[in-house]
């Protein structure tokens, strides 16, 4: 048996393999720590919740425990004392000035630069995967309320950063956003590509 004759040596170069894109992840080290994160939040929210605690603590020291429960606990009965009726008045009136304090700091000045207050202090920001920028007011809206999934199940959305390659919570993946330390830069393949 012979060999089949070699082909004819031509010009044209070899067909290249093509390759999927590389993944578009940074390491773990370049999104901001869950720790960090904790912290954050602890900051952002606590002026709500001295807003929330003031008429509990009012009654508390007012020594209405029965009203007390009736507000905040079981809420099997029904008071109305002069004392109750007041401190209820304080908790009405003061939802205002957090509604205020949650679309100002979450929404329109993290929306804005892609950090609250808390943010700030923890020195990171709220990015959009696509373009490594802030998210706007709308968006961070629409994160915030998607934190409601992290709540589900026991809270594991807020703990899925441990293990996440991006340390995202389940809010973050549905709305593409990633934290970053403010010194952390761009990567590689931005400008996204079209």
């Amino acid at each position: 048996m012979t060999a089949p004759p070699p082909h004819p040596p031509d010009n044209s170069p070899p067909p290249q393999q093509t390759y999927p894109p590389p993944a578009r992840v940074l390491p773990k080290k370049a999104y901001t720590q869950w720790t960090t994160r904790v912290v954050a939040s602890l900051i952002d929210w606590a002026p709500i919740w001295v807003i929330t605690l003031i008429p509990f603590v009012g009654l508390l020291v007012a020594g209405d425990v029965e009203c007390l429960d009736s507000i905040y606990g079981s809420g099997d009965s029904y008071c109305s004392t002069a004392v109750s009726d007041f401190w209820t008045s304080v908790q009405f009136i003061a939802v205002l000035p957090g509604a205020v304090y949650f679309f100002w700091n979450f929404c329109y000045r993290q929306g804005r630069t892609g950090q609250s207050i808390g943010k700030s202090v923890m020195k990171f920001q709220v990015v959009s995967e696509k373009t490594w920028q802030p998210i706007g007011f709308w968006m961070s809206l629409v994160r915030q309320i998607a934190h409601y999934v992290d709540q589900l199940l026991c809270y594991v959305g807020y703990l899925w950063p441990l293990w996440d390659k991006k340390r995202q919570t389940l809010a973050d993946k549905m709305v593409g956003t990633a934290c970053v330390p403010l010194d952390a830069h761009p990567p590689p393949w931005f400008p996204p590509l079209p």
